[in-house]
């Protein structure tokens, strides 16, 4: 089987006390193709010391789920003779309490708009697609997550 990996780095900035728990919560990560991203806390989480223009976890986990998603489709509609010309999707996550009290990722609504080379199939065959996507999705297959997909139309 594959092995991922993803490296994520944090230092301390001279000065930060750290026990105060004032310290940034910018860091980096980096994969082995050689891309690094700046990364962060979320804002919404900790609005003072988090870096606005990182990526934070939970953006992270919604485009990983967005990306497989396409991923996924766009091999099922190869597989199937349909031709994708483009593929936004605007997914959102919403945070939830779970029983235990605990701030999680409750649900992840996909937003797939498709622009198909000549007349789009018919949305019987578009939403069995998405309904496959779904199904064969790594990604969807490894969390407990409600994930929806509402796809747009142009």
């Amino acid at each position: 089987m594959a092995s991922y990996t993803a490296t994520v780095l944090w230092q301390r900035q001279a000065g930060e006390l750290f026990t105060d728990n004032r310290y940034s919560r910018g860091h980096s990560w980096s994969f082995d193709g050689g891309v690094s991203f700046r990364a962060s806390s979320s804002p919404h989480v900790v609005p003072r010391f988090s870096d606005p223009a990182g990526v934070d976890p939970e953006e992270a986990f919604i485009a990983s789920l967005s990306s497989c998603h396409m991923l996924t489709f766009l091999y099922l509609a190869a597989k199937h003779g349909l031709v994708v010309e483009r593929y936004e999707d605007v997914a959102e996550g919403k945070m939830s309490k779970n029983a235990a009290g605990r701030m999680w990722v409750s649900e992840v609504t996909l937003r797939p708009a498709i622009v198909w080379e000549g007349l789009p199939p018919e949305a019987a065959v578009i939403e069995e697609l998405h309904h496959l996507a779904h199904e064969e999705c790594f990604i969807a297959n490894s969390v407990r997550t409600e994930v929806r997909c509402e796809p747009r139309t142009n």
